[in-house]
């Protein structure tokens, strides 16, 4: 191929639209230094620091052992699927049936294939900042319009009914909701969360709730949108092993919602990746219908990682943070270091961190935030009190 060809190449504008996930640019960048020797404390990574437990890696020995390496059904075994139901029945309160139930390659699968089934070029899907990176990009690659409603520390970083309802117009089709949100750990009310959903029921967008934090709160019990009287109609559920059960690698999501969605995205998966991987779908079963015990402990290790981190990030000069009610990510603001050593961009003050603390996190820019950085506290103590050193070494300079 000549050496000018690659700029000859037309590329789709779907493809255009979208851009690298930051997340994982941090997680390369991280990685390139510490195989240079460097001594990285890794604020970056979304996901658990737990191994796996082992009933659920023993399901996953068994499912080899009995040459389990076949095709199953596009949309997953039946039997997952229903172990899928039930385990949102008890532990969030929902009622689904197997046919209302599809199972994917992670959350992000699911993500995509449920906005694929349900969207044309121009509809509206509103999407409460801080939000997940993956979200705008999705919609964009569709050729949806992105309708952002920014929320701050004064509310909590929590979306409200009320927010909602002013920033509505003509073709709003969705509604996204992340709670409890990555990155800011923000969990919406049980009555807010009622009062958004009886907002879409009233003017007929639908309520997609991402849930792959579920059962990681800290001031509250779990609670799923899902579980209000006759909510099934509007609501399309996005859910997830990869952190509940420390199973980010093994690749299976979820997805519950109305059967004609469900077969709509069962068609685009049969055709785009077909199955789920057949051993990860034992392991996701174990992990289903078995003892609770270790999310239980994880929540628990995070619980006191929390309060460590936040309170370390607000003792450094000219950094706050407000303390997050779920998932295992500190927001903090560090706007006003930024205006103070004429910093334009958090980006800027994520790469400095990397290359002059050698902290590695994510600029709060990835989730729509200008002054913001997202650390991760699912990392051991260890590395937590030395990254707050670094850092109350850096903002004090």
């Amino acid at each position: 191929m000549p050496e000018d060809a690659t700029t000859k190449i037309r590329f789709s504008g779907g493809i255009q639209r979208i851009g690298v996930s930051k997340t994982l640019a941090v997680a390369q960048a991280a990685t390139e230094l510490r195989a240079q020797g460097v001594d990285i404390v890794d604020f970056g990574p979304g996901e658990p620091d737990f191994p796996t437990p082992d009933h659920i890696k023993q399901a996953a020995h068994r499912a080899l052992d009995e040459n389990f390496t076949k095709y199953t059904p596009a949309a997953g075994t039946p039997e997952l699927r229903k172990a899928a139901c039930e385990w949102h029945a008890r532990e969030l309160g929902s009622r689904y049936q197997l046919n209302e139930c599809i199972i994917t390659m992670g959350g992000k699968g699911g993500l995509f294939n449920a906005l694929s089934a349900l969207l044309d070029p121009g509809d509206k899907v509103l999407v409460p900042a801080p939000y997940w990176v993956t979200f705008p990009e999705v919609i964009r690659y569709l050729g949806a319009e992105l309708v952002i409603i920014p929320a701050d520390e004064s509310s909590g970083f929590r979306l409200t009914a009320d927010a909602l309802d002013r920033a509505w117009s003509d073709g709003l089709r969705m509604v996204i909701v992340n709670s409890p949100c990555n990155p800011s750990g923000a969990v919406v009310e049980k009555e807010e969360y009622l009062r958004i959903l009886e907002l879409c029921r009233e003017r007929g967008a639908w309520l997609l709730a991402d849930e792959c934090y579920s059962h990681f709160v800290y001031d509250s019990e779990p609670f799923s949108i899902a579980s209000a009287l006759d909510s099934k109609p509007h609501v399309i559920i996005g859910a997830s092993v990869s952190k509940t059960f420390a199973m980010t690698g093994w690749r299976i999501g979820y997805t519950l919602a109305p059967e004609p969605v469900i077969k709509a995205m069962n068609k685009l998966q049969s055709q785009s990746t077909s199955n789920p991987n057949s051993i990860a779908q034992k392991a996701a079963l174990a992990a289903l219908t078995g003892p609770m015990e270790p999310v239980q402990e994880m929540l628990a290790e995070y619980t006191r990682r929390r309060a460590r981190i936040v309170e370390g990030l607000n003792d450094i000069p000219n950094v706050t943070c407000i303390e997050p009610r779920g998932a295992f990510y500190a927001y903090p603001n560090v706007g006003e270091w930024m205006k103070k050593n004429n910093i334009a961009t958090n980006t800027e003050v994520a790469q400095r961190l990397l290359s002059e603390a050698h902290v590695a996190l994510v600029p709060g820019d990835a989730f729509g935030t200008a002054n913001h950085l997202r650390l991760s506290y699912a990392t051991s103590m260890e590395r937590i009190e030395e990254g707050l050193r670094r850092l109350n070494t850096f903002f004090s300079a």
